[in-house]
């Protein structure tokens, strides 16, 4: 088996094995089956309906392996990947046997999982893969990746928690170009349900929203950007999601930030009185402009006295990613190499739920940050919610950008302006009762 050496007292030689642990290991479990592989998940935590994310890893790395992430440089040596919180070593497998990574750094701070680690990635040795195992803390091997000014083109970082502490460190670790494929399990926090911790952990505002899994990932996005943006870098959100328990983002770093993206940083406002949104870029922060509230948001916001009939105030988070979620060109050539994947007679990467899911942020490239739920819509109308697809048709006929979201169901994304989302929602609600025709407009 191909072996790069390193210098830590936590690595050693693949099969090594340690004295007398063969004799204390469990019987072997049955062997998990995922896209083109087959391992054992051990004793440790796994959760198989996290595959879509794994999925969506594996195409995002064959993408990049063709040369197609944007760098200055495509990998010339092929594709480099770093796992850094490896667990049974599922994903970075898989890099090596499904996506065409050369070489694969598979990384667990439990040193008890190593042996695991190692026998599960064994089957990389007769495909050629470069592979190294170690059983560091992630700052351990971030660091000793910045002390030997070592890169990768892929770096997955499946965190517990908030990565933010080990942002820096990550962004240092990729080749331009290169990818940084994050998840947070801190559900708390960015949404809303932990203001303090919200402030320690992203240096943001976090309140409750209705689009509080988006909102989580913008706050998320906010952070890395911030990160890069201070080592002179810019940055491209690939794909975002969440299935409500983990928050994955998937960010290109650039070598340098692309003309206006600083724009893409501001605050993102909900008004709890008439559930109007508004966004504003840090760069040009000012007044927020009057909502559908009676008082209007200068009042409501605390901009000056008012009777005992004032709007609620505004509940305002950030700073936070404004910009796209998705970049549709990426999502584009994931879905084209998986139709020919299967048209070659190969395995399917992708699962049914995977295949939903990269659908879903296809049809939704996460722009504008404007996200009602259709249940919302419903309360306010005082009836049923309208049917998302023709309150979509209605708002496009207009002239309005909207899309169904792609990160949470049954949401709609807008520019319009929220009294005449209403309006739409309530005419089509009407016609639909009355059963005539869903207009499209007055």
């Amino acid at each position: 088996m191909t072996v790069l050496p390193v210098e830590t007292a936590e690595a050693r030689p693949l099969g090594s094995g340690r004295p007398g642990c063969g004799a204390s290991r469990p019987p072997p479990m049955p062997l998990h089956a995922e896209g083109a592989v087959q391992l054992d998940t051990g004793s440790g935590f796994f959760r198989p309906d996290s595959r879509p994310g794994r999925d969506l890893g594996v195409l995002l790395a064959r993408h990049l392996a063709q040369g197609a992430g944007g760098g200055a440089d495509p990998p010339a040596a092929g594709l480099r990947v770093l796992d850094a919180m490896a667990g049974c070593g599922i994903r970075a497998l898989r890099y090596g046997l499904e996506a065409g990574a050369t070489a694969v750094w598979a990384n667990d701070a439990d040193p008890d999982r190593l042996p695991l680690l190692e026998a599960n990635l064994a089957p990389l040795a007769p495909a050629g893969v470069a592979l190294r195992c170690t059983a560091l803390t992630a700052q351990k091997l971030l660091a000793d990746c910045l002390l030997r000014e070592e890169r990768f083109d892929l770096l997955d970082l499946d965190a517990f928690g908030c990565p933010t502490p080990l942002l820096p460190l990550a962004l240092e670790a990729l080749a331009f170009g290169g990818v940084l494929y994050l998840a947070s399990t801190d559900g708390r926090s960015p949404t809303g349900h932990d203001r303090p911790a919200a402030v320690r952990s992203l240096g943001a505002a976090a309140r409750a929203h209705p689009a509080s899994w988006e909102l989580a990932l913008r706050l998320q996005i906010g952070v890395v950007a911030r990160a890069a943006w201070a080592l002179g870098r810019g940055v491209r959100p690939l794909f975002s999601f969440s299935e409500g328990r983990t928050f994955r983002t998937a960010v290109q770093l650039l070598r340098r930030p692309e003309s206006g993206e600083e724009r893409r940083l501001g605050l993102l406002a909900h008004c709890h009185g008439c559930g109007e949104q508004l966004v504003q870029p840090l760069l040009t922060l000012r007044q927020w402009p009057a909502c559908a509230c009676p008082l209007g948001a200068g009042l409501a916001a605390g901009s000056g006295a008012g009777s005992g009939s004032e709007a609620p105030p505004l509940a305002i988070s950030g700073p936070l990613w404004l910009g796209p979620l998705q970049h549709p060109p990426t999502l584009a050539a994931m879905a084209e190499l998986e139709r020919r994947v299967v048209a070659d007679g190969a395995p399917a990467s992708l699962g049914r739920a995977g295949a939903r899911l990269l659908e879903a942020l296809r049809r939704d490239p996460g722009e504008p940050a404007r996200c009602w739920p259709l249940a919302e819509l419903a309360r306010r109308l005082g009836g049923g919610p309208p049917p998302l697809t023709a309150l979509v048709e209605a708002l496009r006929a207009e002239g309005w950008s909207a899309c169904p979201s792609g990160v949470m169901a049954g949401q709609l994304r807008s520019d319009a302006p929220w009294p005449r989302v209403l309006a739409l929602a309530g005419r089509i609600t009407a016609a639909r009762v009355a059963g005539a025709p869903n207009p499209a407009s007055p």
